[in-house]
């Protein structure tokens, strides 16, 4: 359960206090803008304006999510609670070192070889992209795939390096 309050925390140095302010007022900014992005999509009768905002929110939803969980994770983590942290430190080799190897193997070659098969699709669909929002979709998952590579190799480099 994430906590949204923003109680006084005891314990905090003075360098998680600061973080933790700085953290805070990028919860309350990111809860503002999600509060924009819907106006803004409930205001257009642009079917596809109000999609590709959606678009946003989700993407907003989902920042707004990971600073809380940083948040949580700090007030965990500074006030020594017995409670897992949202936020759990890296135990890539600590848990089970090979399995998360081979996974993050498997996981990337899966990754890679969607990545080939999005810039084919752009290709094939190119021819629509100016009536359509299909290429802008496809150039998303091709981010998002790209990103998934990033946080693989990640894994798979903090895994490797915790073995040395």
């Amino acid at each position: 359960m994430i906590d949204t309050t923003r109680e006084s925390v005891a314990g905090l140095s003075a360098f998680e206090r600061q973080l933790f302010d700085h953290l805070w007022s990028h919860v309350q900014a990111e809860r503002s803008l999600l509060e924009q992005y819907s106006a803004v999509a409930e205001q257009t009768e642009s079917k596809a304006f109000r999609y590709v905002v959606n678009l946003l929110i989700e993407d907003e939803i989902r920042h707004h999510k990971f600073f809380l969980e940083i948040v949580n994770s700090l007030k965990t983590e500074a006030t020594l609670s017995r409670e897992d942290p949202a936020v759990p430190d890296i135990d890539f080799v600590r848990a089970d070192r090979d399995v998360v190897l081979d996974g993050t193997k498997h996981l990337l070659r899966a990754e890679e070889r969607d990545a080939r098969e999005l810039r084919q699709l752009q290709r094939e669909i190119s021819a629509v992209k100016d009536v359509s929002l299909w290429n802008l979709l496809v150039d998303l998952m091709q981010r998002d795939t790209q990103k998934h590579i990033a946080i693989l190799r990640f894994v798979r480099k903090q895994t490797e390096r915790g073995s040395l």
